[in-house]
């Protein structure tokens, strides 16, 4: 399959193990709450696009970080060009203070009080292994109202 759109998420964790979510204030995903990150732009790397997409959305400066693997979102033919292959990574050595961007409001959340019905509809199901720190290879396909129809553990790359 290929994917046109690739994008970084980063889970940061502080040291009262809470998760930092930022609410999109603006563009694809407004008004939800999902992990920092953002668009890989031409000629930029993966990791190179996670510390500036963190940098911009957040203000942290991301120290040791680990990548957990990738999640694939795949939409229904109207919606195709939404196809995006995720990297998804964790950290919890960051220097800094979250502070509001024009993009988005940043939040701490502990985990039993993430606010999934404010979230994209896969996040559910995936967030509680990633926040464990466990590695992830899912692909989550989309109908047209923007629901998980089924989802499924992937091994290639």
């Amino acid at each position: 399959m290929d994917f046109k759109i690739i994008t970084t998420l980063c889970y940061i964790i502080n040291s009262q193990n809470q998760v930092l979510l930022v609410k999109k204030k603006r563009g694809f995903g407004v008004d939800k709450w999902n992990g920092p990150g953002g668009k890989v732009e031409p000629n930029e790397s993966i990791e190179e696009s996670l510390i500036r997409e963190i940098k911009e959305e957040t203000g942290l400066i991301l120290q040791e970080k680990k990548e957990l693997g990738f999640i694939e979102f795949v939409w229904p033919k109207s919606l195709q060009d939404w196809n995006t292959r995720c990297h998804i990574y964790f950290c919890r050595d960051f220097v800094g203070e979250p502070v509001e961007s024009e993009e988005c409001l940043p939040q701490w959340f502990y985990f039993d009080q993430i606010p999934y019905d404010q979230m994209w509809d896969d996040d559910k199901y995936w967030y509680p292994d990633v926040l464990r720190g466990n590695e992830i290879k899912k692909r989550f396909y989309f109908n047209e109202e923007k629901k998980v129809c089924s989802f499924e553990d992937i091994n290639n790359n």
